[in-house]
């Protein structure tokens, strides 16, 4: 029998291998990338002005550079800055820990915890952090005499003066270190609230108490989204520390400067010299912010995934091949 006739569409093609007897192709494209010409001459002007403005800034005699070269690690200088960490370290421990604390608070089901909480985060957040270090400073003028014992009962343990108890360090670091739990109340509660909720079902049915789930759960799963911003907080308590010369008896960074100048007369280079190491622990915190997010972000984002794929298939890729090298896994 002869087959059935075929149509055009089951035609096999034919190729036209023009007169040589060659497969006639068409040629390769060409692909000329796009001249962002505009994106060029942007950046030659910009760099043309900053050019600019650092030659200037070097050239300009009234800058003074040889006097913020004696300055810049002088002893009284270098005491300073030390100072200022103290202060940014020590705040900042007190506004994590005072943070938490808020924040699990404001997540309580207590009514009582909850609102006090949220009470407590409005007024600080609602007041100017330099009225509060003045408030602070000036806080013996209110209670002359701090005493502890049992309110409403007028029975007293002990008292001090105010004055000698809250002296300007501390001023200092309760206005600061209050201040700040008020923000770091809600970058801890963010992180809590991104953490999955079956994470704590998950801890509650293994029979774990609220703090262990706390501690060993939610936090640290939570870290990944607070040291992002805590990080730019402690950078901007460093720069905080300044509103401290209001109080002109702890001697930080800005504060020794300003009286330094104030005797010398040397202003813009004294000024630079604490502008300089302002920089220098701005960008040393910036380090440390990115190994902190490196640490608590592991197996989140597109690299970290392609990553554990790449390694889940060359675990796969040696298991093939340790069965196939083996001559009982061939059936």
């Amino acid at each position: 029998m002869e087959p059935a006739d075929r149509t055009s569409a089951d035609a096999p093609p034919v190729i036209d291998r023009g007169a040589g007897g060659s497969d006639s192709r068409p040629e390769a494209i060409k692909a000329v990338p796009v001249r962002h010409w505009g994106r060029w001459i942007a950046s030659v002007v910009v760099l043309y002005i900053f050019a600019a403005l650092i030659y200037s800034l070097a050239r300009n005699q009234n800058m003074e550079w040889g006097v913020v070269a004696d300055y810049m690690f002088r002893p009284i200088i270098l005491k300073a800055a030390a100072v200022t960490i103290e202060l940014t370290v020590i705040a900042m421990i007190v506004g994590a820990v005072g943070g938490t604390l808020l924040a699990i608070m404001r997540l309580s089901k207590n009514y009582v915890l909850s609102g006090l909480s949220w009470l407590y985060i409005w007024f600080f957040r609602g007041t100017p952090v330099y009225v509060q270090i003045v408030i602070w400073s000036f806080f013996g003028v209110v209670y002359p005499k701090i005493f502890i014992g049992l309110p409403f009962t007028g029975l007293a343990f002990g008292g001090w003066a105010t004055n000698k108890v809250i002296g300007g360090v501390v001023a200092a670091v309760l206005a600061l270190g209050l201040n700040e739990a008020a923000y770091a109340a809600e970058l801890v509660r963010a992180g809590i609230i991104s953490v999955d909720k079956g994470q704590t079902e998950a801890a509650e049915s293994l029979g774990m108490s609220f703090g262990m789930t706390m501690r060993r759960i939610v936090l640290p799963q939570a870290m990944r989204v607070i040291i992002p911003p805590m990080g730019n907080e402690t950078i901007s308590m460093l720069k905080t520390t300044s509103l401290v010369a209001v109080t002109g008896s702890v001697l930080e960074l800005f504060t020794q400067v300003s009286h330094l100048y104030s005797q010398n007369f040397k202003i813009m280079p004294l000024l630079i010299v604490a502008s300089l190491w302002y920089i220098i622990f701005t960008t040393l915190f910036t380090i440390g912010q990115h190994y902190l997010e490196r640490h608590y972000g592991r197996g989140f984002g597109t690299n970290e995934t392609e990553t554990a794929e790449k390694r889940a298939q060359k675990r796969l890729q040696s298991k093939v091949t340790a069965d196939v090298s083996e001559p009982g896994n061939w059936d």
